[in-house]
């Protein structure tokens, strides 16, 4: 088997673990309140991460490479695991899964935008149109179609949940943004941001919430989310891209994640899917797909 078919067959793989997290999310989200689900699902992932590390005789590396960033480590703990899964799974509370993941997606576009006032790049007509249609696909999925009276759902607390979507797609551009700046092999870095992130997660789930009692179910939920979300997908992914002579390809095959997700939502969560969903989803994909073409071309 060749390298780029074995990239392919991570790929694909990496995107079916993704797209069943919509609905973990969900399911952990009935046991666990959103900053359990944080903790107990950051603390798994850490301990996965650590032992992978410890079998791949890395553990020299976490000292060697967090002490000459030290304070890059700490910010980017603080973004990720920390503020961008709160966000998340805030989310994920507030919204049913289709709207949350769909908006997720998003968040190339926010990439985008941030790269102008942080990474001095310009913004091309190209670029703005893409954005201007991904964000397009976003309202459409908030509002369900329903332009004329900003009907965002039928819950009160939805408008805080989209902006918490929103916020988590800033969060996770803002972090791939600052991490360019780490060097050093990649998965001992993801290890020592969940190590940085930790404290964080710990204290606030003390403050605004309890670590027990949790269900076996929650547990299980959490664990799963931990494994998968941030654990064995990251490595697979990671795989993918070092095999990989066409990375565009691979890039490409993770968008059929959101649209096997929805197979999911609707089969083991039994949401309904609005076909606002599946309009706003299509112009996110295209437009995330044609900004990655420009940005090939120049």
């Amino acid at each position: 088997m060749t390298d780029n078919r074995k990239a392919c067959l991570y790929a694909l793989a990496t995107a079916l673990l993704w797209s069943t997290i919509a609905t973990a999310f969900k399911i952990a989200l009935k046991h666990l309140d959103p900053w359990q689900l944080v903790f107990w699902s950051v603390a798994t992932s850490t301990i996965l991460l650590t032992i992978i590390v410890i079998i791949q005789g890395k553990t020299g590396l976490i000292l060697s490479q967090f002490k000459p960033s030290y304070a890059l480590f700490l910010f980017l703990g603080l973004l990720n695991p920390f503020l961008y899964h709160v966000a998340l799974f805030g989310a994920y509370d507030l919204l049913p899964a289709q709207q949350a993941q769909a908006l997720n997606y998003s968040w190339p576009m926010a990439l985008t935008l941030l790269a102008v006032p942080l990474l001095g790049r310009k913004l091309s007509i190209k670029s703005l149109f893409c954005c201007l249609l991904a964000y397009a696909g976003v309202l459409i999925i908030c509002t369900r179609g329903e332009f004329q009276n900003l009907n965002f759902s039928s819950t009160p607390s939805s408008r805080t949940g989209v902006t918490l979507a929103l916020s988590s797609t800033i969060i996770w551009a803002l972090y791939w943004i600052f991490n360019t700046r780490s060097e050093g092999d990649p998965v001992v870095s993801l290890l020592i941001c969940f190590l940085c992130g930790l404290p964080w997660i710990i204290g606030a789930t003390a403050l605004f919430s309890s670590f027990w009692p949790v269900s076996a179910e929650g547990l299980a939920a959490a664990a799963y989310i931990g494994l998968i979300e941030m654990g064995f997908a990251y490595i697979l992914w990671l795989k993918a891209l070092k095999l990989a002579d066409n990375t565009a390809m691979i890039s490409n095959i993770s968008y059929l994640s959101p649209f096997l997700s929805l197979i999911f939502i609707t089969n083991i969560l039994g949401e309904a899917i609005y076909p606002a969903t599946y309009a706003g989803l299509v112009m996110i994909i295209a437009a995330v797909l044609a900004q990655q073409h420009f940005s090939r071309k120049k």
